[in-house]
């Protein structure tokens, strides 16, 4: 017979490892946390972006002609602080995508701030967030990214909500041609966004803010020739409040976004994002005392319930009221 054998167990090696996962634990914890606190102050700080555009009293290629400029410096000062942009990532096709992406994301920023004020904040950015399904066209046909049923499930609820915000009366004093219109603007903003997603998906390995940071350089190049025929804002709130939408709602807050999708699960990312439209309607009630009609807060809330069981992942067998009768017996 072979003799027992207890193997011999280092206590301080254990000791050690056993400390050693706990930190590891605890960094994960930290990231957690601080990705979280990053996400929500970067969708709470958009979510804010309308006042500013409204308050600033300009014309809309003015205002995103100085967001780009402000921006590119700020993006451009951070990053050469931090280290975090490489300059070997400059091939020709970076350059080329980030300008194409650069080109939608503008024009996505000159459509919604055209449909504040003919649809109001809070319309505009619900309809705006139709933008999960501009993208599952786009990735089906360019990605080649499969639709499935769960997802046109998704698409039919938001679609149910676009038609009852539609078929609302608008309110405070909008007038229902400028209503549609916004609504309009809102969703070929959507669309922008979408394309600039795409492009952004074939950029995969490329720094974030490098691309940012090419993007809104792209911008205020578009523009220049507008706002050099443009009048300058006159006083300095209205400097402020355009440099605050440079510095602020692009440059530190596409730091505190990228920082936070490095670190936090992509569900949770989704989840915090709802933060920014939910923001943007308290703005606009506080601010302009807009309300939502009834109709109109049913057709957000099916937007926003559409996008988040888009974002999220949510199937059909998730939702309590769809589920089989031998499931729900069983549960």
């Amino acid at each position: 017979m072979f003799p027992f054998f207890i193997p011999y167990i280092n206590p301080h090696r254990l000791i050690m490892l056993s400390l050693n996962s706990g930190k590891e634990a605890g960094m994960m914890d930290r990231d957690t946390r601080r990705g979280s606190l990053e996400m929500a102050a970067a969708m709470l700080i958009s979510g804010t972006i309308g006042l500013f555009v409204l308050m600033s009293g300009q014309p809309v290629a003015g205002v995103v002609f100085w967001r780009c400029v402000f921006g590119a410096a700020t993006l451009a000062g951070l990053a050469a602080a931090f280290g975090l942009i490489e300059l070997r990532y400059l091939r020709p096709r970076v350059i080329v995508l980030s300008v194409a992406g650069g080109v939608a994301i503008v024009v996505n920023w000159l459509l919604l701030f055209a449909a504040y004020p003919r649809a109001s904040i809070s319309i505009a950015t619900m309809v705006y967030n139709t933008q999960p399904f501009m993208l599952l066209g786009l990735g089906a046909l360019f990605l080649g990214e499969r639709i499935t049923p769960t997802k046109l499930f998704w698409l039919s609820v938001s679609f149910a909500g676009m038609i009852a915000i539609v078929s609302a009366k608008p309110a405070g004093g909008f007038e229902p041609a400028n209503y549609l219109a916004g609504i309009g603007l809102a969703l070929a903003a959507a669309f922008f966004y979408a394309i600039a997603a795409v492009v952004t998906k074939l950029l995969k390995g490329t720094p974030p803010q490098l691309i940012a940071l090419i993007q809104v350089i792209t911008g205020a190049v578009m523009l220049a020739p507008f706002a050099v025929k443009a009048a300058l804002p006159q006083d300095g709130m209205q400097w402020t409040l355009l440099i605050a939408v440079g510095v602020v709602h692009t440059g530190i807050m596409y730091v505190l976004l990228y920082g936070a999708i490095q670190k936090l699960p992509t569900h949770v990312t989704g989840a915090l994002s709802f933060i920014y439209p939910i923001a943007a309607i308290l703005v606009d009630r506080v601010a302009f005392g807009q309300a939502l009609q009834p109709v109109q807060i049913a057709g957000s809330a099916a937007i926003l319930v559409a996008a988040a069981g888009t974002n999220l992942g949510w199937n059909l067998r998730s939702i309590p009221f769809i589920r089989p009768e031998t499931e729900r017996g069983t549960s």
